[in-house]
């Protein structure tokens, strides 16, 4: 399994589990899908205080609660922040919500806390406090955001400088506007349209990883692009190349996030073992640069 630098801090798998769906799991296949991605060579878990409505964390902590050896193995991450029908980026509930996600997951310490969606109404100050107050407690090591651009990351790291590793951002072949915008300087066109504020080249610039949500979904959670009739020639020049390096279509899709030179860590949030291992083969494939580039005008995506 490939690895990459989180943050210029620590290394861990190129590939990450996503533990969304986890909370719709028994424990036995809870306990397949950590061990399957462990021998795969995964060492990195996502969470969200959300997920399951906390299940999720407490299965996970269940699954590690009988497999001790897993504890010293897995590096944790949570996301908190969302609360239902707003977004609170609080002392109160930063701190709240986090000690909560310790509490689910059995855990003192996590490795990564990340604020899950910006909150119009975060005071910078006051984030930055709650997340120096979990770090002086020895309750979180590291933080990061979600879904927030340049400009955001650039406020928070003003009352924290060099504290922000880690951006989470929906980002695979039919999610593309992250790199869209820099393909398409100054040009009249949809795709040159800047969606993101140049948070890519923020991240890069600050030592920030960026951390690839749903990067087999088109759209909002709409579905898988992978077989579907709405990406023909996608789909024909993902099975061309995956024949190629005798891996699968959903190999080659990951392959290509990792191909980026941004060393983003993808996110795969499968809770089926034999495409997590699919998924995982495609960590070690280096793409050549005309495949990276035909994969992206098959999703859709014009050069100028």
């Amino acid at each position: 399994m490939k690895r990459i630098s989180i943050g210029n801090k620590f290394e861990a798998s190129a590939v990450a589990l996503g533990a969304m769906r986890m909370a719709g799991l028994d424990i036995q296949a809870a306990e397949k899908v950590v061990n399957t991605a462990v021998e795969c060579g995964v060492d990195f878990v996502d969470h969200a205080d959300i997920y399951g409505g906390g299940k999720s964390e407490e299965i996970f902590a269940e699954v590690i609660k009988r497999n001790p050896s897993l504890k010293d193995k897995i590096i944790v991450q949570d996301k908190v922040g969302i609360r239902k029908g707003f977004y609170d980026a609080s002392y109160e509930h930063v701190v709240s919500a986090a000690e909560g996600c310790l509490k689910r997951l059995n855990m003192e310490s996590m490795d990564v806390l990340l604020l899950h969606r910006p909150d119009a109404l975060m005071e910078p100050d006051e984030l930055a406090e709650a997340f120096m107050r979990l770090k002086k407690d020895g309750k979180v090591r590291f933080f990061g955001v979600s879904n927030e651009n340049a400009g955001q990351m650039a406020l928070l790291n003003r009352y924290m400088p060099g504290e922000i590793i880690i951006d989470q951002l929906q980002f695979g072949l039919c999610h593309t506007p992250m790199v869209d915008e820099g393909i398409n300087v100054n040009m009249h066109t949809e795709h040159a349209v800047s969606k993101d504020a140049s948070t890519l080249n923020y991240c890069r610039l600050h030592d920030i990883t960026i951390q690839a949500w749903s990067p087999f979904q088109y759209g909002f959670f709409e579905g898988p692009f992978i077989g579907s009739g709405k990406y023909e020639l996608l789909n024909k020049t993902l099975s061309e190349i995956a024949q190629k390096y005798a891996v699968t279509e959903t190999a080659i899709a990951g392959a290509w996030i990792l191909r980026h030179p941004a060393g983003i860590q993808m996110i795969s949030g499968s809770m089926n073992a034999e495409r997590i291992r699919e998924i995982c083969m495609g960590a070690d494939i280096v793409l050549t640069r005309e495949e990276w580039y035909k994969l992206y005008l098959a999703a859709g995506n014009p050069l100028p």
